[in-house]
């Protein structure tokens, strides 16, 4: 089986993979590269994995995720387009971001999860060009510092 060629943005903290997915200029990229910041200074080893356009599949029941070749190491910066940087080459995701506008998010989502690629991953939507509100949900979510 081919994998599936999905619009969305994936980064490893530590082991964890996350997805980040959401319409175009909701804040993809800002929102894994906020996370790479935020992550480590704390001693956290943070990376892209693959931004705008990832390779999907699921491999023994997990979300398994890549960059196509060619784009993997670029990540597209507003006005100057693409940019290299380190990267890995693949991961598991452990966490879906979901970028939606404001009026389509709920509160509390503590047990919210999509399915990709035939894989149940959990989920968190945020509000869409929000890094502030994102980072302590995500850090709170992945029980990342100062949410220990």
């Amino acid at each position: 089986m081919q994998p599936e060629n999905i619009h969305a943005t994936a980064l490893l903290i530590g082991d964890r993979g996350i997805l980040v997915s959401g319409a175009s200029g909701s804040g993809k990229t800002t929102l894994a590269l906020a996370l790479v910041e935020h992550c480590r200074p704390r001693g956290l080893f943070a990376r892209l994995v693959g931004d705008d356009q990832l390779f999907v599949e699921g491999y023994a029941g997990r979300l398994v995720c890549r960059a196509p070749a060619a784009i993997a190491g670029l990540a597209e910066v507003p006005g100057l387009g693409p940019r290299p940087l380190p990267f890995e080459a693949a991961c598991v995701i452990d966490l879906h971001l979901r970028l939606l506008p404001g009026a389509e998010t709920v509160r509390f989502q503590e047990d919210a999860a999509s399915t990709i690629a035939g894989c149940l991953v959990p989920r968190i939507d945020l509000v869409e060009r929000n890094v502030t509100a994102a980072l302590p949900a995500v850090m709170a979510r992945l029980s990342i510092a100062p949410f220990l």
